[in-house]
């Protein structure tokens, strides 16, 4: 039998094509399908029907603590040149306490569009962060 609470969101991987694949946030999951909105001039009616149109796929960042000698962000964005760039496939999973994917996410020929090195700050007590913002053709969910 199922159990009846959500699924806590803490513990996660990410399998992307690097090296070193402890991320602390993953966001952009999103999908959605955009309306077509029509009307013809003789429609009896004095609004527009809606009908389903594109799908659309936000972009997915990616989160890490900043390591010693890690480039495999800008490593991956410097593979970037006129209409050419190396494309990855990444899964994204839910774990469960066993560390079993329980909710899945496969996210299709992804590439950088941009990455953030970490906000530094005199006074601040934390772990320096980078991000990597991705682009990507597709996102299938497994939600077994």
């Amino acid at each position: 039998m199922p159990s009846p609470y959500p699924l806590p969101v803490f513990h996660f991987s990410v399998q992307w094509g690097g090296t070193r694949i402890g991320f602390s946030e993953v966001t952009g999951l999103t999908q959605e399908n955009q309306a077509i909105e029509y009307r013809d001039g003789f429609f009896p009616e004095y609004s527009s029907i809606k009908m389903p149109g594109l799908r659309k796929f936000s972009n997915i960042t990616l989160k890490r603590g900043v390591v010693k000698s890690d480039n495999d962000f800008f490593k991956w964005l410097s593979t970037i040149k006129l209409n050419t760039v190396e494309r990855r496939d990444l899964t994204i999973a839910l774990l469960n306490e066993s560390h079993e994917p329980v909710m899945v996410w496969k996210v299709h020929a992804a590439f950088p569009v941009k990455v953030e090195g970490p906000q530094l700050k005199a006074s601040a007590n934390e772990v320096a962060i980078e991000s990597i913002e991705l682009a990507h053709e597709g996102l299938d969910v497994q939600n077994d």
